[in-house]
Parts: structure tokens; sequence; C-alpha cells
């Protein structure tokens, strides 16, 4: 994208110098004209220097010219998102479970060996829909509906597991947007208390105070952005693993019915 940029900045640069020069061409004599040509380079040259700037170190000014301590705050505000956001995933993915091989050994265990076979397989493998397994079988001897209870019951329990920590990602990224408009504002008195000192308003002292406040409101949105990126894939993630455990829950207790029948 920056390259685009440098590219349409460079054809303006060349288009307006060629319109300026036909023109002169009109009013003043061919020597001028030949003096102005060698002047288009000199843009180019300038472009392809920024353009050639590492991209830390554009972050880097960009930062420093926000000011340490709002762009501070909001990348902190990035960090623990995106601490809590990786550490969620990770979490979702050691709770999946392949629940059709699950169905099929507790109920190959069941056959075979019993509750407590069943408890085993149960026990041996890990995520939420095995312990919610584990807590109906373990409510057997009280009867199915029991075992139903039971099992809604824990199941509210593991959904609010897979839900933990959620508050404070979304918490971030209200927070980093807010962290930003209060960067603007006090930059933007800042602003004006410099023109107040000065007791004229200079073009480039308003233009510069008013971009070193606005960075901080591009940042909060920046890292707003992320962070909900990642809370959306993470909330669909919880809701795949709630529907599924529903499912498992529902096949679980067709399986303890047909074993019951088969007493």
């Amino acid at each position: 994208m920056k390259k685009l940029f440098a590219f349409l900045a460079v054809a303006g640069m060349l288009s307006f110098v060629a319109t300026g020069t036909a023109i002169a061409q009109e009013d003043i004599v061919e020597e001028t004209t030949e003096q102005a040509i060698p002047e288009t380079p000199a843009p180019v040259e300038v472009e392809t220097e920024e353009e050639a700037q590492p991209l830390h170190q554009e972050i880097k000014r960009i930062f420093i010219e926000g000011g340490a301590g709002f762009m501070g705050v909001v990348l902190l505000a990035l960090i623990f998102g995106l601490a809590i956001a990786i550490e969620r995933i990770l979490y979702l993915n050691f709770a999946t479970t392949n629940t059709e091989k699950l169905l099929l050994e507790v109920e190959e265990a069941l056959d075979n060996g019993g509750i407590e076979a069943a408890k085993e397989v149960c026990r041996d493998t890990r995520g939420p829909v095995a312990s919610i397994f584990y807590q109906g079988l373990s409510k057997y001897d009280e009867g199915i509906d029991v075992v139903e209870k039971s099992v809604v019951a824990y199941g509210g329990v593991q959904t609010g597991l897979l839900e933990k920590n959620m508050t404070w990602i979304s918490l971030f990224i209200s927070l980093a947007p807010m962290l930003g408009f209060m960067g603007t504002v006090i930059g933007m008195i800042a602003a004006f208390d410099s023109i107040e000192a000065a007791g004229d308003i200079s073009p480039s002292l308003v233009a510069g105070g008013i971009k070193v406040a606005l960075i901080t409101t591009v940042s909060g949105l920046v890292v707003a952005i992320i962070l909900q990126v990642f809370y959306n894939y993470i909330a669909s993630k919880i809701d795949s693993l709630v529907n599924t455990m529903e499912d498992a829950s529902i096949s679980l207790i067709d399986i303890l019915v047909k074993h019951n029948l088969k007493k």
C-alpha cells in the first residue's frame, strides 16, 4: 500500500512539473525550460528514501510521536488482550474431542465391561465432553432422569469454563479506543496551549499538534480491531464446542437407554 501511495505521489509530481513546463514554454525562453527539467527527479529520490525505511522503524517513530504515556497504555492493552486470547485459543484446542470416536468407545465399553469400563474410558479422555460423560455415568445407578439432569447441570459448568476470561478481552476491546480518544483530547489541549503561548496561529504548529493527537486514536482503533478479530474467533469456537457437547450428551442418553433396555 505504501508503494502504491509513493507511486501515485511521484506520478502526480511528474504530471504537475510537465504541465508547468508546457505553460512556461509559451512565456519564457528555451533556456529557462531546460533548467526546470533536471529538478523533476528530486521528489522521486525523496520518496525512494522514505520507502526504504524499515517497517519497525516507522512504527517506532509513530509510537514516539504519539507520546510514550498513552501509547504505552494502549500497547499494554494489546499485549494483555493478546495474551488472554492466545491462552483461550490453546485451551479450546485442547478441549476439542473426537466425539464420534468417544461415543463408540463408551458404547463398546458399556457392552463389554459395564459402567465402570465406560467411566474408565471417559477418565482417560481429555476435554469437556468426556467430563460430562463421566458425570452422567456416575449417576447411572440413580436412573436415566438423574443422569440427564446431571449431564445438563455439568454441561453448564463446562460452558462457563470455556467462556472464562472472555470478559477481559471484551474490556480491552472497549478500553483501547477510549484511551486513544483520551490521548487525542489531551493532545489537542496541549496543541492549543502551544498556540496560546506562541501568541500566533502557525499552520505547522497546529498541524503538528493535531497529527500527534490523532496518532493515539488510530492506535487505539487498531488495537481494538485486532482484539475483536480474536474475540469473534474464540466466540465461534466456543459456540461450536457447546453445540458438540449438547449433541454428544443427547447421544449418551440414547446409548444409556439402549443399554438399560438390554439388561
